[in-house]
């Protein structure tokens, strides 16, 4: 991504090619096309217009400009050509009946105060709970281990996606608010937090969600005219809600007292940030991890075994220093990232006209665009990593391994870069990581 600088090298810049105003029944056709395959949707566009950054339509109402080459993603970024003031979802907006009323942090630009008094507060959680982490983490495992082993001996096949979230819900509430879903009293959740969840997402985006039992042609229409209401879920969203304002009291006043933060506020989006940002979407990364790891063969589980065993060995136990010294183990982590990056989709609108570049050259991008990235096409470049498509587990091992750690996306940054109130990163950009590490570490001891 570049600016002025490379209006000055003499490369001619070229007209974004697409169009994102379309007859309304072309629009509908199109989302039917998108919601059958975003990779194979932007494939055939690719190759259509011989160029990884065009416009397009997308449902429900999304008129973007769209940046697919790991060369133009990081524009999304950039600060200073880009503001991410309520761009979470490109222009699709949710109703704030699904927050209660109250604004979603994940919406705020960085120039505004309140970022950076809620961005520092989520710093300040995550550095409070670092001596939680790995006690917090071996209990989940050894209730995750003790469901299934359960289910193994009743003969019943047991739901990994289901004992993950859980394993994931349980982990984030304990260490980052010290409330526990699972221990009684008035507000508990039980064992059904990561299902509330489900029910009050699901609904939330419903409108940009793919549901395979609908007849292809109703996606279209459901996108445009259908909008779940909110009645439909408003008990789950207040059992989630009721739980986290009883219980995470330590988090709350922190944010109160130390941040000035509403605590309403607060509470909603420790929700929206445990629950919609991390579950969901830490889940499907643990799916593809494990999945990636067992479709490698036997060879692979055992470097990964042995990995573990010998820094477990070398450092007592499963603890920083160990962690620190599983190289393999690390860079398995990062490689699925890369692949299948937690949260797929980047947007930000240009606040002045500037220049984007790609590999096929330079771009006029015009103030108030709103660009999307589609991170799985970045992180999949063939022209920044070899063998792009492939599951390479050592591919960041080592000097050369490391260098490639700036086209590592996934956080809404670079994997090298630090995230602090002044960027939009992922204030939790270490703690995913960790947790990948940490579950793999566990999973090859046993």
């Amino acid at each position: 991504m570049v600016s002025a600088s490379a209006e000055s090298s003499g490369s001619r810049v070229k007209q974004i090619p697409g169009s994102y105003d379309l007859p309304a029944v072309e629009e509908i056709l199109q989302g039917c096309e998108y919601f059958r395959g975003v990779a194979n949707f932007f494939k055939r566009r690719v190759e259509k217009y011989k160029s990884t950054v065009f416009r397009v339509y997308l449902p429900p109402n999304n008129q973007l400009t769209v940046l697919l080459d790991g060369k133009s993603f990081p524009a999304l970024f950039d600060l200073r050509m880009v503001e991410k003031k309520n761009v979470v979802l490109g222009n699709y907006k949710i109703s704030p009946e699904y927050t209660g009323g109250h604004m979603n942090y994940g919406n705020l630009d960085p120039s505004e105060e309140n970022h950076h008094r809620s961005k520092n507060w989520w710093l300040q959680l995550g550095s409070n709970s670092r001596g939680r982490y790995f006690p917090e983490f071996a209990r989940v495992f050894d209730e995750l281990s003790v469901a299934i082993e359960k289910y193994l001996a009743s003969n019943e096949k047991p739901s990994f996606t289901d004992h993950i979230e859980e394993l994931i819900f349980n982990f984030l509430c304990r260490s980052i608010t010290s409330a526990d879903p699972i221990a009684p009293g008035p507000a508990s959740l039980g064992t059904e937090g990561p299902w509330y969840t489900k029910r009050w997402l699901g609904a939330m985006g419903g409108q940009i969600t793919s549901y395979r039992a609908l007849p292809e042609f109703l996606h279209g229409l459901k996108i445009h005219y259908v909008p779940m209401p909110f009645s439909l879920v408003s008990g789950y969203y207040d059992k989630l809600y009721n739980f986290m304002w009883a219980n995470a009291t330590s988090a709350l006043d922190l944010a109160e007292n130390q941040f000035r933060l509403n605590r309403e506020e607060a509470c909603v989006n420790l929700l929206i940030s445990i629950c919609g940002n991390a579950v969901t979407s830490m889940s499907i990364m643990f799916n593809y991890m494990v999945k990636y790891i067992a479709d490698a063969g036997g060879q692979l589980q055992r470097d990964l075994a042995e990995d573990v065993r010998g820094a477990v060995g070398a450092h007592g136990g499963i603890n920083c220093r160990a962690l620190a010294n599983m190289a393999l183990v690390r860079s398995t982590v990062y490689e699925v990232l890369r692949l299948e990056p937690p949260a797929a989709w980047q947007y930000a609108r240009a606040k002045e006209d500037f220049l984007v570049e790609s590999h096929d050259g330079l771009y006029a991008v015009k103030k108030g665009e709103m660009l999307c990235g589609y991170q799985p096409f970045a992180t999949r470049d063939p022209k920044i990593f070899d063998r792009a498509d492939e599951f390479v587990p050592s591919r960041f091992i080592g000097e050369e391994g490391q260098k490639m750690l700036k086209h590592l996306l996934w956080s809404n940054g670079r994997e090298t870069d630090e995230t602090s109130a002044d960027n939009k990163q992922c204030p939790a950009k270490d703690v995913v990581v960790l947790m990948a590490q940490l579950f793999l570490a566990h999973f090859f001891l046993r």
